[in-house]
C-alpha cells in the first residue's frame, strides 16, 4: 500500500473591507468567508447555521449584494467590501430596517436576523412599495423558527412606509 505524503496545507492573504474597516486575514483555500467572519474578525452578528445556503442566517453584504457567506470561499472575497450586521447601524443608530424589525418584533432569537435584514434591505432598494406577496418571496431565502413570518412581513412593511417618510399602516 502506498502512503501518500501530507503536505501542508497553503494559505494565503486575503484583503478586504469589512464594516467600512481594511483587514487583512489568513486562510486556507477551503475556508469560508463565514469562517473567516465569525472565528478571526469576530463578528459573531454573521451566523453559522446550515452551512449549506439553506437557512439565511450568515447572510452579509458583498460588494453591494446580498450573499450566504457559508456559500463563498474566504480567498473570493480578496479585494471585495463586505458589510455584516454589525456594520449595518451607523453611529450606534440602527437602520431604518433594523429599527422597524425592533418596533415590530420581526425577530425573537435572532438568529435568522442576517438573512432577513439583508434580504429586506435588497427588497426595498428595488422596490419602494412591495406587496406582500413580493415581500415574502424576497424573504423567502431565509428560515425563522420563532415567529410564524407575519411580524416579518409587518417589520418590512413598517421599514418600506418609514423609508417614504409615511407612518406605518
Amino acid at each position: 500500500m502506498t502512503e501518500l505524503a501530507s503536505e501542508p496545507v497553503p494559505d494565503r492573504e486575503v484583503s478586504m473591507t469589512v464594516n467600512g474597516r481594511p483587514c487583512r486575514v489568513r486562510c486556507e483555500d477551503r475556508h469560508l468567508l463565514v469562517e473567516v467572519l465569525r472565528e478571526q474578525l469576530r463578528l459573531k452578528g454573521t451566523h453559522a447555521g446550515c452551512l449549506n445556503g439553506d437557512c439565511g442566517s450568515c447572510t452579509v453584504e458583498l460588494d453591494g449584494q446580498p450573499v450566504k457567506s457559508c456559500l463563498v470561499l474566504a480567498a473570493a472575497a480578496d479585494g471585495a467590501e463586505i458589510i455584516t450586521l454589525e456594520g449595518v447601524a451607523q453611529r450606534r443608530e440602527l437602520d431604518p430596517v433594523q429599527q422597524a424589525f425592533w418596533d415590530n418584533d420581526g425577530f425573537q432569537c435572532g438568529f435568522c436576523l442576517p438573512g432577513q435584514i439583508f434580504a429586506t434591505r435588497w427588497l426595498l432598494a428595488r422596490d419602494a412599495e412591495p406587496a406582500d406577496a413580493v415581500i415574502r418571496e424576497a424573504l423567502a431565502g431565509n428560515i425563522c423558527r420563532c415567529t410564524g413570518y407575519q411580524s416579518i412581513v409587518e417589520s418590512v412593511r413598517a421599514a418600506a412606509a418609514g423609508l417614504r417618510g409615511e407612518a406605518s399602516r
